[in-house]
């Protein structure tokens, strides 16, 4: 299942664009942390993450809006933004990076998945995990080796929605991630689970391979 296609929930999985900003500028306004994190909590290192704005947090992301890879992907149902998941490379999360808890496993080349938002009229529907196996096969069209998320445990006890935004594990784990490691601040602290996943990824079509091909008369093939 690419990025664009439809999924077993009647979704249709996209890459931000600057021309998607309102869609999920919708999504992120029903409410809760998403209206003024806007997603950029994790690409914005420093202490004084409770000083910036909504539309500080806004500016952030439509500055990612269009490149490429994608800063993440939206989930449309019936022309309306249901979903949201934030994946790229680990580099590009600054706070990430800088994280004690969460510092890297290795030196390996990973890929991150740090959000989800689902649309509050339609959770407990499997967007989420939809989204997710949309943001695998969009790592993989780009180059992407192995995956890497910070999901949380919900098997010690209910978590709460403000706390879920990450994923749960279970859901990471039904998609063929497994834990590799199980990080703490202090013992008061929750445990994160750190999962993985490797995937093979699917080669890109070269536009000089396209055009050749798209030479080609029935029955022969390109020298």
């Amino acid at each position: 299942m690419g990025a664009m296609s439809k999924t077993t929930t009647n979704l249709e999985v996209r890459p931000l664009t600057e021309a998607r900003l309102p869609d999920l500028a919708a999504l992120f306004d029903e409410g809760g942390d998403p209206k003024t994190c806007r997603c950029a909590f994790w690409r914005v290192a420093g202490s004084g993450w409770q000083d910036w704005t909504k539309a500080q947090n806004q500016a952030v992301l439509a500055s990612l809006a269009g490149r490429e890879p994608a800063a993440g992907l939206i989930a449309y149902r019936d022309g309306q933004a249901v979903g949201w998941v934030s994946v790229g490379p680990r580099e590009d999360y600054a706070r990430l990076e800088r994280s004690k808890v969460l510092a890297r496993v290795d030196d390996k080349p990973v890929w991150s998945i740090v959000c989800f938002v689902v649309t509050r009229r339609l959770r407990g529907q499997g967007i989420a995990r939809a989204v997710l196996d949309a943001a695998v096969e969009y790592a993989r069209d780009h180059g992407a080796t192995l995956l890497e998320a910070y999901p949380v445990d919900s098997s010690r006890g209910r978590v709460p929605a403000a706390s879920a935004y990450m994923g749960s594990l279970g859901m990471f784990e039904q998609a063929g991630f497994e834990v590799v490691e199980r990080r703490q601040w202090n013992k008061t602290t929750p445990i994160r689970p750190i999962v993985r996943r490797p995937i093979r990824p699917r080669r890109r079509q070269t536009l000089r391979e396209a055009t050749a091909t798209s030479k080609e008369r029935p029955g022969e093939r390109a020298g």
